[in-house]
């Protein structure tokens, strides 16, 4: 029986192969045998309770946000939907509905 690669991002051994192409179930990563991925192409946000986030997802607020130079205030269980995950301080590039396009920090949210 031929023994399945780990996954290259988060080193699951409960890889399995469909159609050629390996997918970790843990942190949805898919891959070829040939193809070498890298884990500093690959960005991983993990949210405040440890779930990993992808772009597309909805998340949850759990904290009050006071935006800088404004008197707006995101609260606690606004939901944003289809999150874009960015490198840098704040990891999750959004569009919030009344208050328009902003950076979050993933230690602020969680997964929906």
């Amino acid at each position: 029986m031929m023994s399945l690669p780990p996954c290259p991002i988060c080193n699951s051994q409960y890889t399995y192969e469909n159609k050629g192409i390996f997918i970790c179930p843990e942190c949805a990563h898919e891959w070829t045998q040939g193809h070498s991925d890298t884990v500093d192409s690959i960005i991983i946000v993990r949210d405040a309770v440890g779930n990993i986030l992808k772009d597309g997802d909805t998340i949850t607020v759990m904290k009050d946000l006071k935006i800088k130079g404004s008197s707006q205030v995101v609260k606690v269980g606004t939901k944003v939907k289809n999150i874009r995950l960015v490198e840098g301080d704040h990891d999750i590039d959004c569009k919030i509905e009344g208050i328009g396009p902003m950076g979050l920090k993933s230690i602020f949210v969680k997964k929906a």
